[in-house]
């Protein structure tokens, strides 16, 4: 061999699922972000079982991040509740005390939604600015940061619907539509997070992606049906299971007229609703549970579809219970949050089965 001839050793090729330091940063940013909406839900639920929502009867984005901070700022508050129908339907003769309990709920609601704001645009700004993000993704942040303003002005919709003439709480609708579109956003941080840089481990066959798509889609249908029982307090009715009023099929489903509205006002058929897409999501997701055990043996998406299975199990068993019990707020909050587990479980099976092998 020549003295001159020379050796060059290439540098060894980073693994393909190797994700620089600077995406780690945006991904570990983005499940920070799903766990504080997953918290946000959890604290408006313990506002809405408390009846805290109408204690705050003004939107005031920037000088409401003050609570009343004298005994004459408390008065006033508390003078604006007591022109509510709520107060004078429901809480006549409401403590002092009392109404600083329920504004805390409230108050503490609101304050967190401030706080998500901050801590989704200042990184958003901070990651564009290095340049750790590209467009699609950027586009799909923008995206969902004008969800979340949209969802701040659905909670003041929300919250105004219940402060109307006769009303003492809020509209059923409004409260399912505002439960929604939270889910909607922390389906769309946990779908960025987990497709963010990743590859799948193996090809998953059209039908399976498919269905595990259509989980993660009836996941948020039936969200938003546990929005309207919520909001009609459907939930303390027909307390037992698995029959309604003795029956699987019970009467009077679609007694009110229009007929369009009892899927919003008839309590039978709000709760019925949300029993059969119960029932249709546990009949789904064990079919593909099934078909990617048989498909994909030994594989990610098949410990994935397991896991979705028993996630979805666990909260039906949690469901019923809630139900048998007259919803204490143990259980409506467990219900609640646990929803948002297993849709973070659909979502992040459903991204990663899309990734590209």
């Amino acid at each position: 061999m020549s003295s001159t001839s020379t050796i060059s050793i290439a540098p060894a090729a980073a693994p393909a699922t190797a994700v620089p330091r600077s995406r780690r940063a945006v991904r570990t940013w983005l499940f920070v972000m799903a766990a504080l909406v997953v918290a946000m839900v959890a604290v408006g639920g313990a506002t809405r079982l408390t009846g805290s929502g109408l204690s705050i009867t003004e939107w005031k984005p920037v000088t409401g991040a003050i609570p009343p901070l004298s005994a004459e700022a408390w008065a006033q508050e508390f003078a604006k509740y007591q022109a509510t129908p709520q107060y004078t339907l429901l809480n006549q003769g409401m403590t002092l005390s009392e109404f600083q309990f329920i504004y805390g709920w409230e108050w503490g609601h609101r304050l967190l939604g401030r706080l998500i704001g901050l801590v989704f645009f200042l990184p958003l700004l901070a990651f564009w600015w290095r340049g750790q993000l590209d467009r699609r993704l950027s586009f799909s942040l923008l995206g969902l940061g004008v969800l979340g303003g949209l969802q701040g002005a659905v909670g003041w919709i929300m919250v105004a619907s219940g402060l109307q003439p006769g009303m003492t709480a809020v509209a059923p609708v409004k409260l399912a539509l505002h439960l929604t579109l939270a889910s909607a956003i922390y389906a769309g941080l946990v779908w960025l997070a987990a497709g963010l840089d990743r590859t799948r481990d193996e090809a998953v066959p059209a039908r399976l992606s498919g269905t595990a798509l259509a989980l993660m889609v009836l996941v948020l249908v039936q969200i938003a049906l546990g929005g309207l029982v919520a909001g009609s307090k459907a939930g303390l009715t027909y307390n037992t299971w698995p029959l309604m009023d003795g029956s699987l099929v019970p009467a009077g489903l679609l007694s009110g007229t229009p007929w369009i509205e009892n899927f919003v006002d008839n309590v039978t058929l709000v709760q019925f609703n949300h029993r059969l897409t119960a029932y249709a999501l546990l009949v789904v997701a064990a079919f593909h549970a099934f078909d990617t055990r048989r498909a994909l043996p030994g594989t990610g998406a098949a410990r994935r579809a397991t896991a979705l299975l028993g996630l979805v199990v666990a909260q039906a068993c949690l469901g019923i219970v809630t139900l048998l019990l007259v919803v204490p707020l143990w259980a409506g909050l467990a219900h609640q949050v646990f929803a948002m587990l297993v849709l973070g479980m659909a979502s992040v099976h459903a991204r990663l089965c899309r990734a590209h092998p």
